[in-house]
Parts: structure tokens; sequence; C-alpha cells
């Protein structure tokens, strides 16, 4: 009988220590967010001549790394393409926009800002962003692992005017519900800071399999439902990106 009671007493304190754990797990992640709310969130579009294409990539692999030892920094990612590999598009988000004004500036950043001068086919588009379901940089940094097959979508939308607040309800019910998936690494919903109306979302999926149980999961209907009703021009199809990761290919 005190065996019995032994045991399920040490199972109850067990049981108390994981929650505790598990709820310590949540305040940090909540307090990182909230540290991370004057974030610089940045997307950069470059579109490089084809004989500069290796030369290119190599700088913005070397500016990925280099930013990612910084300490405020919390996410750089690069990407090419599928569909044409001249065009990269380099994702970062610093603590505040002054850190990323100074790693820019730096000596780390001179190549990339002396190719841009010689190897582009036009200048480079940067565009600004808020994220509007904010997560910590150790989310941001969550890989995908050795095994799996990476496939990163990034997908805009110009939404109608007056519909916007729409959306973001919509996707701000779906968000926990994708988050949760197996397949899911990263998905984040993020708004231009100079137009409201427009928003992307960069979505990393550990396979196809994945992304197309995602397609079919019951959350996303309404989704769908706004993309083919509320957007300026049809079909929202037309504004994804099927993006492969070069920089920094860290896998678990």
């Amino acid at each position: 009988m005190k065996t019995h009671i032994s045991k399920k007493l040490s199972g109850i304190i067990t049981a108390m220590f994981l929650f505790q754990i598990s709820i310590s797990e949540a305040q940090n992640s909540n307090k990182s967010i909230e540290k991370n709310k004057g974030m610089k969130a940045v997307i950069t579009r470059y579109e490089v001549k084809k004989e500069n294409q290796e030369k290119f990539q190599k700088a913005i692999s070397d500016y990925v790394n280099a930013s990612l030892l910084e300490e405020n920094n919390i996410m750089s990612e690069a990407y090419f393409e599928q569909e044409n590999q001249s065009v990269i598009w380099l994702f970062e988000r610093w603590t505040n926009e002054n850190m990323f004004d100074t790693f820019r500036n730096s000596e780390k950043a001179k190549s990339v800002k002396t190719l841009i001068k010689t190897t582009l086919v036009k200048p480079e588009k940067v565009i600004y962003v808020k994220d509007l379901e904010p997560i910590s940089k150790q989310e941001w940094r969550r890989t995908s692992k050795t095994e799996d097959k990476q496939l990163t979508i990034m997908l805009f939308v110009d939404a109608k005017k007056g519909t916007e607040e729409n959306f973001m309800k919509v996707y701000h019910k779906a968000m926990p519900e994708f988050r949760s998936e197996p397949g899911v690494v990263t998905y984040q919903l993020s708004q231009f800071i100079d137009d409201n109306s427009q928003f992307v979302t960069f979505e990393k999926f550990r396979s196809n399999d994945a992304f197309q149980y995602h397609l079919n999961f019951p959350p996303i209907q309404p989704v769908i439902d706004y993309l083919n009703t509320s957007i300026k021009k049809q079909p929202f199809q037309d504004g994804i990106h099927n993006l492969i990761e070069f920089a920094p290919l860290t896998r678990e």
C-alpha cells in the first residue's frame, strides 16, 4: 500500500515538475517575443546577371553566416527562386533598426555592397515588414532535419482596400493551428510597413508531403476563401514563390 502511494506521489511530483518546465519555456518565449517588438524585419530581392550568380551567392552566404553570429541578429536566410535562380531573396530580422544599419554598413557586408554596383540586372528591392504573429529568436532559428526535403513558400498578398482587417483576423485564428502541424518548421505572416494592404507569408515545410497536408488541413479553408475573393488580382497563386535555401543551410 505504501509503495503504491509512494509511486503515485512520485508520478504527481514528476507531472508537476514537467508542467513547471513547460510554463517556464512558454514564459521565456513570451519574454523573447516582447523583447523583439522593436525588431527590424527586412526582405531584399536581388536579380543577378547570369555570369555573376555564383559569385553573388557566395557573397550573400558569407553575409548570412556572419550576421547569424551577431548577438542582435534574430534570423538571416537566403534563397533563390526555383523557377529563376537569378532572383535571390534575403530575409533578415534584427533586434532594432540601428543594429541592422550598423551591420549593413560594416566590413562584413562590404563584399555584397561592392557586387551590387556591377552584378545586378536592376537595383535591389528592399521591403520593410512588420510581423503580425511574432515568434521568438529561438523559434525563428528552428531548422529542418537533415533527412527532410525542405520546401519553402513565400506568398505575396495584395488585399482589396477595406478587407485588410478581415485577412488578419482569419490568419490570426488559423496561425496556431498551422504552427501545430507536424510538418511545419516556420510560419509567419507579415505586413508591408509602407502599404498596409500588402502582406507576405513565409512558410517552411519539412517536405512536399507536409505542404500537401497543409493545403488539405481544414483550418486553411477560410484563408483560401479570402484569397479567392478579396485580393486585387486573381489567381492568388500568381503571388506564390517557391524558394530554395542556399544559406545558412543549417540542419538538425
